[in-house]
């Protein structure tokens, strides 16, 4: 909790509960990088969470952006008194269902929490499903709005895909056909 809810909780001014915060009578109360003050209710509690921060781009030129939302997502967990266990980084389509360091996760069941920066960072579709099979872990979405420029990129690929899925079995049913008059050619 914040510095200014503790406060409250015990009945304080903020005055008082940061001058105990400096003399350091508050205890498992730190100082985070950006200057607020939490207060950890009860550090056994998270003792046996494996806090996972899962950031992902479309592609590698958002490189930068992909630091910068894994650094945003770890403020993000300080700032909840979570320890991140593990930082994983990965440049991907949401679309694709292939992203080895995602399987990875969900292989290794380790993860008592995992968190994103938006749902679409985790999966563009069957968001719900990964909640419903996975449901010892809570995702925890920071900014649950979508960006429709995403929306529509993602929208874009999806058509591209299925016709891409389209043409490649004519031209393999037009391969096969080849192979076998070829193969009746020879008899």
């Amino acid at each position: 909790m914040k510095l200014s809810e503790y406060a409250k909780k015990n009945s304080i001014t903020y005055q008082t509960a940061w001058n105990h915060f400096k003399s350091g009578k508050i205890p498992n109360a730190r100082q985070l990088p950006t200057g607020t003050v939490v207060i950890d209710e009860n550090p056994q509690a998270h003792a046996n969470e494996y806090v996972i921060v899962y950031a992902r781009v479309s592609s590698s030129e958002n490189k930068t952006n992909l630091d910068a939302q894994a650094d945003r997502l770890v403020q993000y967990c300080e700032a909840l008194g979570l320890t991140v266990s593990e930082v994983v980084k990965e440049c991907a389509s949401g679309l694709n269902d292939s992203r080895p360091k995602l399987s990875k996760i969900f292989r290794d069941r380790k993860a008592t929490k995992i968190v994103v920066e938006h749902k679409d960072r985790l999966t563009r579709f069957g968001f719900n499903y990964i909640e419903l099979l996975y449901p010892e872990c809570e995702i925890i979405v920071v900014d649950p709005c979508e960006d429709k420029q995403d929306l529509f990129e993602d929208f874009i690929s999806l058509v591209t895909s299925f016709c891409a899925r389209i043409y490649g079995r004519r031209r393999s049913r037009r391969k096969t056909e080849q192979i076998i008059e070829a193969l009746n050619d020879t008899e």
